[in-house]
């Protein structure tokens, strides 16, 4: 590869890390649903049209983000694992991330939808092997069978994103749900409401019935 290319190339790949690294920032400020690729754009200083060299669109950027996301939570909960039990540790490690559970909660809605096969392929690669990756130190620390621990992580991700939707956090929708006493159990505390239910999974696939 000449001089020239290996620029041009690392040029490409800075101006792909700004683009993640403001559509990482107007999201945790706002939420993934109302960003918009314009917006990201403008946090760069590109036109949107300039953008599309980089990413197809703004589902790609996304995605490409929750890739990274990813990669991030798992070393976290690797070496997590000696602070508290385990589905405390799980729990704590996505409610620690709000933009990863916001994101959780669009990647089958919509984040997978408007994108190439090979993004689709490219982020599915890196969830299913940090998922992997978490259920082997979950798996052999607690007992599981690779399936269980597998069931665990994955259902955990799930649960995370649909849960962190519904708390609404930071939103005038939350404070009317606090405001209304009929209305108490519509205030999700994702963190408590996630660890409880991991813990009973994880306690009812040690137990003898799942063993037979």
């Amino acid at each position: 590869m000449s001089a020239t290319r290996a620029r041009s190339a690392e040029a490409k790949q800075q101006r792909e890390r700004a683009i993640l690294g403001a559509a990482r920032t107007l999201a945790t400020a706002r939420s993934v649903r109302e960003v918009t690729l314009t917006d990201v754009a403008a946090e760069v200083g590109m036109h949107k049209s300039a953008m599309l060299r980089y990413f197809e669109t703004r589902e790609q950027i996304f995605l490409a983000l929750a890739a990274e996301c990813w990669r991030e939570w798992t070393g976290d909960v690797r070496s997590s694992w000696e602070s508290a039990p385990p589905e405390a540790v799980l729990a704590r490690s996505f409610v620690s991330r709000p933009l990863f559970c916001d994101l959780l909660a669009h990647i089958p809605l919509n984040l997978e939808r408007n994108v190439s096969f090979e993004s689709v392929r490219v982020y599915k690669l890196a969830s299913l092997a940090a998922v992997r990756a978490v259920a082997g130190d979950l798996g052999s620390r607690e007992g599981l069978t690779e399936q269980q621990a597998y069931d665990v992580v994955a259902t955990a991700a799930g649960l995370a994103g649909a849960l962190w939707q519904m708390a609404a956090p930071g939103t005038q929708l939350r404070e009317f749900y606090k405001s209304q006493p009929e209305l108490a159990h519509a205030v999700v505390d994702v963190e408590p409401r996630l660890a409880r239910t991991l813990g009973a999974l994880i306690a009812g696939f040690r137990s003898p019935t799942a063993a037979r």
